[in-house]
């Protein structure tokens, strides 16, 4: 995960936009409901670690995301995948980090997006802090203040409407070598890390909307689709 948005106003379910940067070649599963052992939960599925970066708790609208941060890349053998926490923020609210141990896992921020709270936990490999988040419209990157990504990207998400206009924003111009761009591909030795998905959130108690695409950045159809606590509903890209 490399860029969160969030906008949150009394008595409205919060509003979410999630941009995912990873290789290109990790492979992923869309967003379901893949966890045996959390139920409630809806989230995209990454093949390699069992985890994910964006997850949702059907029942009380709870939505924790993770983004990695610079200061320790790599987790210890052994350490927690970055990827349960998510899982564990959805399904346990604030009381997450009683439910795992962070020693030896890699650096993290954290983002738990709930009816009546916004939260940030940073990670930075040996201490964790947290930073509450006030009513309107907060951006939270991997890269922090210094991708100026804020900078650039914030007042535009705050004047814009949900999610027709939060969608025009990923879709104004295409993946660039910038960490100030929404959109990002690199390539080095070979490889290439990129934007390889958007999710647009909005969560409430008992009622999940998500709109998610792996080429975010065009103009293409998002899939739509809308939880109610029991059965999906699927529809193309509503107007």
């Amino acid at each position: 995960m490399c860029t969160v948005v969030v906008r949150r106003t009394a008595g409205r379910p919060a509003q979410i936009l999630a941009l995912r940067d990873e290789s290109t070649t990790r492979q992923f599963d869309d967003p379901g409901r893949w966890w045996t052992e959390y139920p409630d939960v809806v989230g995209g599925r990454d093949r390699v670690a069992g985890g994910t970066w964006c997850a949702t708790a059907l029942s009380t609208g709870a939505t924790a995301l993770v983004l990695n941060r610079p200061q320790k890349r790599l987790g210890d053998p052994g350490a927690p995948s970055r990827g349960v926490l998510p899982l564990l923020g959805a399904a346990h609210g604030p009381d997450w980090v009683s439910h795992v141990d962070l020693s030896g896992m890699a650096s993290f921020a954290l983002v738990l997006a709930t009816p009546d709270r916004l939260t940030t936990w940073q990670f930075d490999g040996d201490r964790l802090t947290s930073a509450d988040s006030p009513e309107g419209t907060s951006m939270v990157t991997s890269g922090g203040p210094e991708d100026l990504k804020s900078d650039r990207w914030l007042a535009g998400f705050a004047g814009a409407q949900f999610p027709t206009g939060w969608r025009e924003l990923v879709e104004s111009a295409p993946p660039q070598d910038d960490p100030a761009a929404l959109v990002v591909r690199h390539e080095q030795d070979g490889l290439v890390y990129a934007t390889v998905f958007g999710q647009l959130i909005e969560a409430a108690p008992g009622r999940l909307r998500c709109e998610y695409s792996r080429r975010p950045w065009t103009p293409e159809p998002w899939t739509a689709v809308v939880l109610d606590g029991s059965r999906p509903g699927e529809a193309t890209r509503p107007d």
